[in-house]
C-alpha cells in the first residue's frame, strides 16, 4: 500500500467463527439506483405470533420486516455454532448503496459474519454506507425459502419479508436483532425470520 492511500474499514456486524467462501458468483449490472427504498419495519399488532423453534433454538418476534435490496456479497456458514440456524449471511445495500457507480469505489467482504468495507475515497457520505448497507442473518422458514436465499448472487436484487428476531438455545445462549438501521459495529446486524424470498430477474 502506498504511503499516500488512507484505507478505512467499518466493521458491521459481531463475529462468530468457521466460515468457508460460499462460491456463488456475482452478477453484473449497469449504473443506477436498484433498490431506491428504505427497508420497512413495523411494530407487531396485536398478540406476537408464535414461531417454530429451529435447531433446538426458540425464536421470539420482536417486529416485522421487509426489505428489496442489492446483495453486495453473500457468505455461507457450515461449522460455526449457528450454522443450523442461519446458514447464509447476505450483506445488502439499498439507495446508493444499490449503485454500481457508488459501489465500484467500495471494497466489500465478508467473514466470520462481519461485514467489511473500505473505500480509498468516499464515493458517498460515510454515514450513508452506515445507514443504506448492513449484514444480514438469515433464518429460512422452509426448504423453499432456504433454496432460494442460497441461489443468491452479489448483484441479484432480491426482496423478502419475514420477522426481526431474538434467539435463545435454552443453555443461556441469546442472540437479538439491531432494530434500526444507522447502528454499526458489533451486534448492529439484523437477526432475520425469512418466511418469504424472491429475486427480482434483471431489468425489472
Amino acid at each position: 500500500m502506498r504511503t499516500h492511500q488512507k484505507w478505512l474499514v467499518a466493521a458491521l456486524c459481531i463475529g462468530v467463527a468457521g466460515a468457508l467462501l460460499s462460491g456463488r458468483g456475482t452478477h453484473d449490472r449497469g449504473p443506477g439506483v436498484l433498490a431506491p427504498d428504505i427497508p420497512h419495519q413495523s411494530e407487531l399488532a396485536g398478540p406476537a405470533p408464535v414461531l417454530p423453534d429451529i435447531a433446538g433454538m426458540q425464536l421470539t418476534p420482536k417486529a416485522r420486516f421487509a426489505i428489496t435490496a442489492r446483495v453486495l456479497s453473500s457468505e455461507t456458514y457450515r461449522f460455526d455454532p449457528l450454522a443450523s440456524l442461519v446458514p447464509v449471511d447476505l450483506a445488502l445495500g439499498w439507495g446508493r448503496m444499490s449503485d454500481s457507480d457508488v459501489l465500484k469505489d467500495v471494497a466489500i467482504s465478508q467473514s466470520n459474519r462481519f461485514y467489511w468495507w473500505k473505500v480509498k475515497e468516499f464515493p458517498i457520505p460515510q454515514r450513508e454506507i452506515i445507514e443504506s448497507s448492513a449484514n444480514m442473518h438469515l433464518i429460512p422458514a422452509d426448504a423453499g425459502v432456504d433454496r432460494l436465499i442460497r441461489r443468491a448472487r452479489t448483484g441479484d436484487v432480491v426482496r423478502f419479508e419475514g420477522f426481526l428476531v431474538s434467539v435463545t438455545d435454552g443453555k443461556g445462549g441469546h442472540w437479538t436483532s439491531s432494530m434500526t438501521r444507522a447502528d454499526s459495529g458489533a451486534g448492529a446486524c439484523e437477526l432475520i425470520y425469512v418466511e418469504s424470498f424472491s429475486i427480482e430477474p434483471p431489468g425489472a
